[in-house]
């Protein structure tokens, strides 16, 4: 025979933590344009070097930098307007260099930053701040998803005069860290950065958590 199907009460409910980052990643490169491949390599790896240099001046761990990215590849010059179709024609080549540096003092971010720019870096792809351990905010944010979800249920129940018996199902939606970005720029603001000391807020980093729970209801 067929188990009979208990009264249910189902609620989704989502919780938030902020807290304040302890880490900070700095993505700093370089990029150029030359007539030849081995031209611009050893152009962009001069000042890549350079750039690691003046950051482990700084006290950063060798550790702490990773090359990011690595692109070579060819330029094609543009036809003349009106003039006949012709195969793209490679008129130079271009590299880039990024670097990321990981900064545990985050007072350090803005000197980091300002060390790169200095030894020649054009690129500054962006900054953000994160957590080096995050399970204590990601329990936090689950714990007052939790709550949530008991809330909205004790109000649905309420609404619908009916009571809470136990928990029947609790289904964990996900936890999403969302580092607090600080900016990303390109060559264009490379001239007004390195005119003075970079400023850098750090603000908090977002933690949310979503649950689903599934309660056995019974009438008052």
């Amino acid at each position: 025979m067929p188990a009979t199907p208990v009264p249910s009460l189902t609620v989704s409910a989502d919780g938030e933590a902020r807290v304040a980052p302890d880490v900070a990643i700095v993505r700093l490169g370089v990029s150029a344009q030359a007539p030849t491949a081995r031209d611009v390599q050893d152009q962009v790896n001069r000042t890549a070097g350079a750039i690691l240099d003046a950051v482990r001046k700084l006290g950063i761990p060798a550790d702490h930098i990773q090359t990011s990215e690595l692109n070579l590849g060819p330029v094609y010059g543009q036809g003349r307007p009106g003039s006949e179709p012709q195969e793209p024609k490679i008129v130079g080549y271009q590299a880039s260099n990024v670097v990321s540096v990981q900064v545990e003092q985050l007072d350090q971010t803005g000197p980091v930053i300002d060390a790169g720019l200095g030894a020649g870096a054009n690129r500054l792809e962006g900054v953000s701040f994160g957590l080096r351990d995050d399970r204590q905010a990601r329990a936090a944010a689950l714990a007052r998803a939790v709550e949530e979800a008991r809330a909205k249920a004790e109000v649905l129940a309420g609404a619908l005069k009916v009571r809470l018996v136990r928990i029947l199902e609790v289904g964990e939606g996900g936890i999403a860290v969302q580092p607090q970005p600080f900016l990303r720029a390109g060559r264009l603001a490379m001239e007004s950065a390195a005119m003075a000391d970079t400023p850098v807020a750090a603000g908090q980093v977002e933690i949310s958590a979503s649950v689903t729970v599934r309660w056995e209801i019974a009438p008052l």
